[in-house]
């Protein structure tokens, strides 16, 4: 019996407790490994680039800091040129306008001398006597001895400008530029080549979503492979690349669903416009973010590259965009810089983005325009539609911006997509890409 258990036909029989115990110390070994070595060292991955995000954001908040630091800097710079023009100006005022009233002093001067002269000339000449006759002397050769002219020019203002490159200001011998440059202007250029050359290629699909939502409203990117889409019945939901649902049905809203965006720590914010607050989504709980001051309601809505919210509100027919940090309002842009409206009276509410530059682009369909203004509020360039030679009137609606800055619009009335610079240069119209009602399939993105 031993012998057959032992061997069999040359083969060596292994005992099956042996296999047994070698597979649990196999699998003993891999945990240990997995516990004391890999685990940790997925940990301490995780804890670098932790370490990395928080030394990212904190060297960008600098950087943010710096740059707005150098841009009053530059603002100081250009005022103190304009200040020094300014003072010129009063300077060589005051001093041709004394010179001028000082000449004009000495013609005034002489004109009673003369009178008098040309009197007493009057009576001598009424007179018979000889001796007032013979005792006359001319002042004539005196008299044209006129003051010479004076020749005062006032200096001319002259300035150039060719935008993005030279600012310049002139007034008589004294000249501010400035002036901008590239290091890196070759790529700029090549860069700037390759966009506008596939910009200019015929458009095409690349990809089709389903999302399950009709009609679509909205969609607000979460990286590259996920999107939040609202549509009718107040729904919004959160679904990858490929259409899958990507949040529990319980995450569907009965609201407004047509006002969303997206943080940049991805977290969905959106109007209710039932409530007339600003929400936020967390770990698929609704929280009140922002509620508007009283008497003004929630309409466009859009998260900037800096963290803040921008909410366009309304009371009444009148039209604001405000800028919150958190739940801190921290500006207000209505008016341009000479306290004009920006926003004329309509019921339509903005659809707002932000650009690469920082610049606010509006969608503003009560006046059938796009406007874009600067961080500080200040009225850049408006655009209503001209430029594309549209059959029908301009009708802006939903509105974004591209990695090359581009601005695009939907154009409801005409089927089609406007595509900007960032200057308001028209470039080109996008209609035969299987539009339908553009409205519905504009991509409004995310930040971060």
């Amino acid at each position: 019996m031993y012998e057959f258990l032992s061997s069999h036909k040359r083969h060596d029989i292994v005992d099956m407790q042996e296999i047994f115990n070698e597979k649990k110390n196999e699998i003993l070994k891999e945990n240990q490994e997995i516990e004391s070595i890999i685990i940790p060292m997925y940990k301490k991955k995780m804890d670098n680039i932790a370490g990395k995000i928080s030394t990212s954001t904190a060297k960008f908040d600098e950087l943010e800091i710096e740059a707005e630091k150098h841009r009053k800097l530059w603002h100081r710079e250009v005022d103190n040129n304009f200040n020094k023009v300014d003072s010129m100006i009063k300077f060589t005022r005051e001093n041709y306008l004394t010179s001028l009233k000082s000449h004009q002093s000495k013609y005034k001067n002489h004109i009673p001398d003369l009178m008098q002269t040309v009197d007493q000339n009057k009576e001598i000449l009424k007179t018979d006597k000889v001796s007032d006759v013979n005792n006359y002397k001319s002042k004539l050769t005196e008299y044209r001895d006129i003051p010479a002219d004076i020749d005062v020019k006032v200096p001319s203002l002259n300035t150039n400008t060719v935008q993005g490159r030279e600012l310049s200001i002139e007034l008589g011998e004294y000249k501010a530029t400035l002036t901008q440059t590239s290091l890196s202007s070759l790529t700029e250029r090549v860069s700037l080549y390759l966009s506008m050359r596939e910009l200019l290629e015929k458009p095409r699909v690349i990809a089709t979503i389903p999302t399950g939502i009709q009609p679509l409203c909205q969609v607000a990117c979460v990286g590259k492979d996920e999107a939040w889409v609202s549509g009718g019945f107040g729904i919004i939901r959160r679904v990858d690349i490929h259409g899958s649902l990507q949040e529990p049905v319980s995450a569907e809203f009965v609201l407004s669903p047509y006002e969303i965006s997206v943080t940049r720590q991805g977290e969905l914010i959106h109007i209710d416009s039932f409530n007339g607050t600003v929400n936020i989504v967390r770990d698929g709980r609704t929280e009140v973010l922002i509620t508007p001051p009283q008497g003004w309601t929630p309409g466009g809505l859009c998260c900037t590259r800096s963290g803040n919210i921008l909410v366009n509100v309304k009371s009444k027919r009148q039209n604001k965009i405000l800028r919150y940090q958190g739940k801190i309002l921290r500006q207000e842009i209505y008016k341009d810089e000479h306290r004009n409206i920006i926003f004329k009276e309509g019921h339509c509410v903005l659809n707002l983005t932000e650009n690469n530059n920082g610049d606010i682009c509006v969608s503003y369909l009560n006046a059938g325009i796009v406007i874009v203004v600067d961080k500080t509020g200040r009225v850049r360039f408006k655009y209503d539609g001209t430029p594309a030679r549209r059959e029908k009137p301009f009708s802006p609606r939903l509105i974004v911006t591209d990695s090359m800055s581009h601005i695009i619009v939907t154009d409801n009335n005409n089927t089609c997509l406007h595509i900007l610079d960032q200057n308001g240069q028209f470039l080109k119209c996008v209609d035969n890409c299987r539009l339908n009602k553009p409205i519905v399939w504009i991509v409004r993105e995310g930040c971060g």
